[in-house]
């Protein structure tokens, strides 16, 4: 359990948390949100030791182990599959004690690592950081390539990973899935749900937090305040307590109004007068309710194209990939693609990392040239173009008024100033430095420079990272609006689903249409992944099969019977318990979607929410063995 009491937190002058009190309770997925600003990697900092209180008390378990993502990654010569597993700290300088005994022949100390290592299970070590790095994107090919080797948004899926490895009752994860791609946020999501130990994380995802927390505090103008529930549970709830907090104003605001009209018409009457210093009084002790003060939402918009002709865009018979600098056969990713976009289309693109949904794009755009067959596009295209690079190629130095005036030298100074305004860079932020951006700013940035072209295609891989949750929600609103045509790469499912009119699927080195959606590609996706699975388990031909007799077939037949029949008999009990837990878990959840139940106690609501987690992860646990078991009968 870990506890804020009157916690209190300021960063310089400004205080950023105010007399949080919070109790945490052991196995709770915690999704930890808010504005950006209002103290979130502040509150994780704490947890660290990073930062002390300014007042108030956090306490913690003694000898709790902590994970967390580092957030530089050093250029080592170590293979990436060995920095993942240094994650794990103990078995780490256990297998360095056995290199070292090894080193000095000393067997009593070999003996003592060996056990070490057998207790902390370092022997499947290898194995475990493998099946990591494999969820999180790798190829087997790059296990043992140099850290130094990796990009920037590949090392931080490095740190992830050696995050996840090392063994930890509190896990701290702060926007994991910056820098992931739609399959490896899917295997993050299920990965985190089979966590055992409490976990703390910080996403500007709602799909993500929907799938993985349990809890969510929310985090604003320094208070914190405890929900039970996920991301759309908080939303709901925020909503009905702003609702019935709107209420209670305005009532006491009627009575206010009510009572100040007695006073001024008869505090100056002898016979009224003790009537109307009885009434002072009370409106004097009158707390009030504070007004809900609407939240400002941020708009913006892409203008409308200049033009919009009907066939924009089309790839025919394309052979896509890149060509060998020292003049070697190109390297082949999506072959005979044939690809046609339309005015007004709004496509998503999914596929496994690395299958080319990035090299589709770079395609359409024209920064790759086909290896084969031809890109056609019309002479009014005009494309918005959005990619990690784009973010990166900002100016060290400039403000967001040269870059814009960079790209319209012409345009009066008012006018650049008025546009950069819609875009929330008011007022001096228009001159202020790109270097003391935030990368959710200078994504901002990066997305305004585009719209001022007034594109008529855009082309966005990956233009959530670094968003907050109101930005992307403007950004949704904004493509929703867009009457051009859209081509979206995006890990963030919500905008995915908000915006796209119809999916491709790039996989396989093809790229076809895909007839479903996104729970049909997250199904589509598990089927594939365990059908690779079946391929590559390998069975050794050279053993011979003993030759069975016919009484040694009844009997395994007679077992194999006996086997069956204990398994459906536990798949019915199993299918009887899960279905009382969803019985439970429907009353428990209609108890807290009741406004009245926060009237209570918090020790109540406390017990309601743990009951809740005891029971989800019971069902998680029991539809485990359920698959288990049906998968085996039906084989």
């Amino acid at each position: 359990m870990i506890s804020f009491r009157h916690f209190a937190l300021r960063r310089g002058s400004r205080l950023l948390l105010s007399d949080i009190d919070l109790v945490i309770q052991s196995g709770w997925r915690l999704g930890v949100v808010g504005r950006n600003g209002c103290g979130k990697s502040s509150l994780f900092a704490a947890l660290q030791g990073q930062v002390e209180a300014d007042s108030g008390d956090l306490d913690m378990p003694a000898r709790l182990r902590m994970a967390s993502v580092a957030q530089e990654t050093p250029a080592l010569p170590d293979p990436a599959i060995e920095y993942v597993m240094a994650g794990d700290v103990e078995l780490a300088a256990a297998l360095r004690d056995e290199l070292d005994a090894e080193a000095r022949g000393d067997t009593e100390a070999m003996a003592r690592a060996h056990h070490r290592i057998e207790e902390l299970n370092g022997y499947d070590a290898r194995a475990r950081a493998g099946r990591l790095l494999h969820g999180l994107g790798f190829t087997a090919d790059t296990h043992e390539r140099a850290v130094k080797e990796f990009s920037g948004g590949w090392r931080v899926r490095l740190n992830l990973a050696r995050a996840l490895m090392a063994p930890s009752e509190l896990l701290l994860l702060d926007e994991p899935t910056n820098h992931l791609d739609l399959d490896a946020v899917l295997w993050l999501e299920e990965w985190l749900r089979r966590y055992q130990g409490t976990l703390l994380v910080i996403s500007h995802d709602r799909e993500f937090l929907d799938g993985v927390i349990t809890h969510t505090l929310h985090l604003n103008e320094g208070r914190g305040k405890l929900y039970t529930g996920n991301y759309s549970a908080f939303e709901r709830q925020r909503a009905e307590q702003l609702r019935l907090q709107q209420i209670a104003h305005d009532r006491e605001q009627a009575e206010r109004a009510h009572l100040q009209s007695f006073i001024d018409r008869f505090k100056a009457k002898a016979s009224k007068a003790k009537q109307a210093q009885s009434r002072m009084k009370r409106l004097e002790k009158m707390e009030g309710t504070e007004a809900v003060r609407a939240e400002r939402a941020f708009h913006f918009q892409f203008a409308k194209p200049d033009r919009l002709p009907d066939s924009m865009l089309q790839l025919e018979e394309v052979t896509a990939g890149y060509a060998d600098p020292e003049g070697g056969p190109p390297a082949e990713i999506l072959v005979d693609v044939r690809f046609r976009l339309e005015a007004g289309e709004r496509i998503g693109l999914l596929g496994p990392n690395g299958a080319g949904k990035s090299t589709l794009v770079k395609t359409l755009v024209g920064e790759l040239t086909p290896l084969a067959g031809e890109r056609k596009a019309h002479k009014d295209l005009k494309i918005g173009y959005f990619a990690q690079h784009t973010v990166e190629s900002l100016h060290e130095g400039s403000s967001p008024f040269n870059h814009l005036q960079e790209k319209a030298p012409g345009v009066a100074a008012q006018v650049l100033r008025d546009f950069l305004g819609g875009w929330n860079f008011a007022g001096d932020r228009a001159f202020e430095s790109v270097d003391g951006f935030s990368g959710g700013e200078r994504a901002r940035l990066a997305l305004a420079l585009i719209a001022w072209d007034k594109p008529n295609l855009l082309l966005l891989d990956e233009p959530t990272n670094h968003l907050d949750l109101d930005m992307r929600e403007a950004l949704a609103d904004a493509l929703a609006d867009f009457d051009g045509a859209l081509v979206l790469v995006s890990h963030d499912r919500h905008l995915l689903g908000m915006v796209s009119d119809s999916f491709w699927r790039v996989a396989d080195g093809k790229v076809e249409a895909f007839d479903g959606d996104l729970d049909d590609y997250a199904r589509w996706l598990k089927s594939r992944n365990s059908e690779a699975k079946k391929r590559n388990k390998t069975v050794d031909k050279t053993v011979e099969t003993p030759v069975e007799s016919a009484a040694d077939r009844r009997r395994a037949d007679a077992v194999q019977r006996e086997n069956e029949k204990a398994a459906r008999q536990k798949v019915r009990k199993l299918e009887t318990r899960i279905a009382t837990i969803d019985s439970e878990l429907k009353a428990l959840e209609a108890k807290l979607a009741d406004p009245a139940t926060y009237n209570g106690s918090t020790a109540e609501m406390m017990k309601l929410g743990q009951r809740q987690t005891e029971l989800r992860r019971e069902k998680e646990t029991l539809e485990g063995e359920w698959m288990e078991l049906y998968e085996t009968l039906d084989a």
